[in-house]
């Protein structure tokens, strides 16, 4: 499954090693990345495969989240179809 997250928060040292090392650790590959820095804001949203993961997906969003609380980001994952869903215009 095809997942969509996004990292939002003041800019700091050591964001993206954080979140990829953690996306690692739970078998998440990383498809597709953008990323920039807007004033002081620091904004990444990445495409990622799921599918080799045992985690569920609920699971997976709740370590990101809490990954998002450690670092001072706000970081939140969406399944693909979801995310589609919402933006679609």
């Amino acid at each position: 499954m095809k997942a969509i997250i996004s990292v939002i928060g003041q800019d700091r040292l050591g964001v993206i090693a954080k979140v990829s090392g953690k996306l690692f650790e739970m078998n998440i590959n990383i498809e597709d990345i953008s990323q920039t820095i807007m004033q002081n804001y620091f904004t990444m949203i990445m495409m990622v495969d799921t599918s080799k993961s045992g985690l569920s997906f609920t699971e997976m969003a709740e370590e990101m989240e809490k990954l998002g609380k450690e670092i001072g980001m706000d970081i939140r994952m969406q399944s693909e179809s979801i995310f589609n869903a919402m933006h679609k215009i």
